[in-house]
């Protein structure tokens, strides 16, 4: 029966004229030449203005365009963020008021508190889980579950708690935690934790009730700060799962409660691509009148090209 079907005859396609397609990639778009001893201005302006490095272009102009019109930029990145190194670039970011609040989870909270205290962190989880070890470091667990009792008896976040905590604290390497600069700047910065994922929730010195209620604070504090989004940015890096959910319900809630926020950006940076990151914030602030992006990269070489670009600019 194969034999009998004759194959198609080329010759008989219609075709057209190049000149009357469209084409997604002209010559205008193309990727300048660089030169040696090239400025970095020179080399953003260098870079095609095609897919991800398009994408990254109006990521930073619109974080530009939300500073000087006055408006938010919120970063939530997780530990990976700080475990790379990058904790003097969102410091930095900070202080040149590019970045209006910062959310974490508890890991970032706890490496950010490890370096502070002790200038090192991270540890092999594997070896570690073997011998029954991993996360059983006495003094940088305690710190920070002391901090979260003192922020349930002052009725504060356990962000400002940790932060002030480390500020007070005779930590020889304070001036790269983001936790405690940002608190020193009073710029926002909140802890999103759920229980049984950070390595201080297996120590003795973990107080639940103490933990619920600063994180719960930091929660409906992220509520309150998104609602101010509309005209501004909103950036998550490196979290895959629990900040896109904390994210979703802090929106929800402001929606509910002001109707607010409206055509803000949402962009996630992450090294690959993650259903809840995609969903939250790309997705929703296509959903509410803005628009989303997702660009994948190391967040070690990523985020310093993105803070530069804006530092050149804001």
């Amino acid at each position: 029966m194969s034999s009998e079907i004759q194959p198609a005859d080329l010759t008989k396609v219609r075709t057209i004229s190049v000149a009357e397609r469209e084409s997604k990639v002209e010559v205008d778009l193309l990727a300048k030449p660089l030169h040696k001893g090239a400025s970095f201005a020179e080399f953003w302006q260098s870079l095609p203005t095609i897919l991800a490095a398009k994408d990254l272009r109006e990521v930073v102009d619109s974080v530009v365009k939300a500073r000087k019109n006055g408006r938010p930029v919120i970063v939530l990145f997780g530990a990976h963020v700080i475990k790379v190194g990058l904790g003097p670039i969102v410091i930095q970011l900070a202080e040149e008021g590019v970045i209006t609040s910062v959310a974490v989870n508890g890991a970032t909270a706890y490496h950010d508190v490890e370096l502070a205290l002790f200038g090192r962190t991270s540890e092999d989880v594997t070896e570690g889980m073997k011998a029954g070890t991993f996360g059983m470091a006495k003094e940088p667990c305690d710190f920070i579950n002391a901090a979260a009792k003192k922020a349930a008896e002052k009725g504060i976040g356990l962000g400002q708690a940790i932060g002030q905590a480390l500020l007070e604290s005779n930590g020889k390497f304070v001036e790269f935690s983001v936790l405690a600069q940002c608190t020193k700047m009073n710029v926002p910065v909140t802890v999103h934790v759920a229980f049984g994922t950070d390595v201080n929730h297996m120590h003795g010195s973990f107080d639940p009730a103490a933990w619920g209620m600063a994180t719960h604070h930091d929660f409906r504090l992220l509520c309150r700060l998104v609602k101010d989004l509309t005209g501004g940015v909103v950036m998550l890096w490196g979290s895959a799962v629990l900040l896109p959910t904390v994210l979703e319900k802090a929106l929800t809630v402001s929606r509910n409660l002001w109707g607010e926020p409206k055509n803000f950006v949402g962009v996630t940076f992450d090294f690959i691509r993650h259903y809840r990151a995609w969903r939250n914030p790309p997705e929703k602030a296509d959903a509410l009148g803005g628009k989303g992006y997702y660009i994948v990269g190391h967040h070690e070489l990523l985020i310093p090209l993105f803070a530069q670009a804006v530092l050149e600019q804001i």
